[in-house]
């Protein structure tokens, strides 16, 4: 073993010195490739010999720890290096470059999943799949084999999968929050068809990246199933945001302090306005840092006044935007705070990301008899060059 590990590290050591630009990537993953699986072997091995007993810790979190690994990478390769030696196939191509460890990784697992029903002839099968399909296909490929053979074995296994989903949120200290987690199967994928729904880029101004659009899907996905008053109430109230300010900050004074939301975080003061348009206000009076009076709870725009908005917008006004009534808010051109009256005349329905476009991005909307102009800003309006079918009026 010791010559061995010399030749391999003589090996390595002539790769590196080598000019990179002359290597075969294909050859130097097979080498990869085949030093994983002898790293498979050696850790299968030490678990057999008990290596980790003095560790106090299991084979895998001893495994884990020496090497360097994640658990989950650590239990893969114990389980490959245990199952080499009944895959004889999948040894010689792996061996030859003709599958890579992924592949052999699939298999092994399979077999062990199996046991005493891996049928005859199954591995020359899977071996001859892992040649031609992509280390993805190949897995859901030995899924398949799986359930056809053992489908109560299946659902046991997918049941353990399921047991291991978990979803966190945290705040961070500069008031973003961290989104993280491990989604069953069928949540993942409704969650995934859900947002890319609302993810597709919404014009030529929509300058944001994919997960840019991603994030901003789950933010009107939830603030539409918040407005939709749909979800169950907790103590009686609907789940909402709440915001504090002072009529001074929405007032945009100067030396205000800001506004903050319900968990302390402060949000600028076009944030504010946006939140404003289309909120309940509820008037809270102090007298020396002391609550005096808390006034009724009233929407900033009152429910008739709603319905009428709906009917003649039909929904985002937003040029080009699909957006129904019942995804948009309403927009005052003239924010109340400044002075804008709560009328028809000074609404507009905007989606979540035209409302944002408007309030934190800088675009504008102009009412010019009944038709409505928006303006983008500056460094957006290369993006609105306007063409021989496209009017930026609604």
């Amino acid at each position: 073993m010791s010559d061995e590990l010399s030749e391999l590290e003589v090996s390595i050591a002539e790769l590196e010195a080598s000019d990179h630009d002359f290597i075969d990537p294909r050859r130097l993953s097979c080498l990869i490739d085949r030093l994983v699986a002898k790293h498979s072997k050696v850790l299968h091995r030490a678990r057999v010999r008990g290596d980790w007993r003095a560790s106090g810790l299991t084979a895998v979190s001893w495994a884990a720890r020496v090497c360097g690994l994640s658990r989950r990478s650590a239990a893969d390769r114990m389980c490959v290096g245990k199952q080499l030696d009944s895959l004889p196939h999948a040894t010689s191509a792996l061996r030859n470059g003709e599958i890579g460890y992924q592949a052999t990784s699939s298999m092994s697992h399979l077999r062990e999943n199996l046991g005493d029903r891996w049928p005859e002839g199954l591995e020359a099968d899977l071996v001859g799949y892992a040649r031609t399909f992509t280390a993805e296909r190949f897995r859901f490929t030995c899924r398949h084999a799986h359930h056809a053979i053992d489908p109560d074995g299946f659902d046991r296994l997918a049941k353990q999968d399921f047991d291991r989903r978990w979803l966190e949120i945290n705040t961070l200290l500069d008031g973003m929050y961290s989104v993280d987690g491990v989604l069953d199967s069928e949540t993942g994928s409704a969650f995934k068809a859900a947002l890319e729904a609302l993810a597709t880029p919404r014009g030529p101004e929509d300058t944001r990246t994919r997960g840019q659009r991603t994030a901003d899907a789950l933010g009107e996905w939830v603030q539409h199933e918040m407005s939709s008053g749909r979800l169950p109430r907790k103590k009686g109230v609907r789940p909402h945001i709440t915001l504090t300010t002072s009529l001074a900050a929405l007032k945009s004074e100067v030396g205000t302090p800001a506004a903050q939301l319900e968990s302390g975080i402060p949000i600028t003061s076009t944030t504010v306005e946006r939140i404003a348009c289309d909120s309940t206000v509820s008037r809270v009076l102090l007298a020396d840092s002391v609550v005096v009076d808390v006034g009724r709870a009233t929407r900033s725009v009152q429910p008739a006044t709603r319905r009428a908005l709906n009917k003649r917008d039909g929904g985002c006004r937003f040029p080009g935007c699909d957006r129904p009534v019942s995804w948009s808010s309403a927009h005052h051109i003239e924010f109340w705070g400044r002075g804008g009256k709560t009328e028809l005349a000074n609404l507009i329905l905007l989606c979540h990301y035209h409302h944002r476009l408007v309030h934190e991005e800088g675009s504008q909307v102009v009412r010019a008899g009944e038709r409505f102009q928006f303006i983008p800003p500056e460094h957006l309006r290369e993006y609105f060059a306007r063409g021989p079918d496209l009017s930026w009026a609604a």
